[in-house]
């Protein structure tokens, strides 16, 4: 097996990180949502990214990173991370409003952070194909995310 590069350890922690913010931050969206169709479908998308986490955490067991190390964010990925997580918090306060478009729209916050922490990741040295592959998938999978609440705002 390849040697895995701290850049490439850092940006699988970085979107376990990210993931596991994301499910949080859309699970508090869906139970703020007045609309039953928008509570669904940001249920949806928690256990999404609470499957992204995990599938990440897996392949990163077998390069031999353990996801668990949160404290390793450096650099770039730490702005990115921690502005996912300043937008997801921001959602808290937004919830006590219950407007649905102001909640849809952090959402969409977070989701285009999570996305330039994905293009980040994508650009780390020494990132195996495999890897690759998967984070490719997944960032595809919250580009398609994001347009979609995108296009659920009124």
């Amino acid at each position: 097996m390849a040697s895995i590069s701290d850049n490439t350890a850092r940006a699988y922690n970085d979107l376990v990180e990210i993931n596991e913010t994301g499910a949080k931050g859309y699970q508090e969206a869906a139970e703020g949502i007045k609309n039953p169709q928008l509570k669904s479908q940001l249920s949806q998308f928690s256990q999404q990214r609470a499957k992204f986490a995990s599938e990440l955490k897996q392949q990163a067991s077998q390069f031999g990173i353990n996801s668990e190390d949160t404290t390793t964010v450096q650099g770039l990925a730490t702005d990115a991370a921690a502005a996912v997580h300043r937008g997801w918090i921001n959602i808290k306060s937004v919830i006590t409003g219950q407007d649905d478009n102001a909640i849809l729209g952090e959402c969409e916050t977070g989701d285009k952070v999570a996305l330039e922490a994905y293009e980040q990741a994508l650009k780390a040295e020494g990132l195996p194909a495999e890897a690759k592959s998967v984070i490719q998938k997944q960032h595809g999978e919250i580009l398609a995310a994001k347009n979609q609440i995108t296009s659920m705002k009124r």
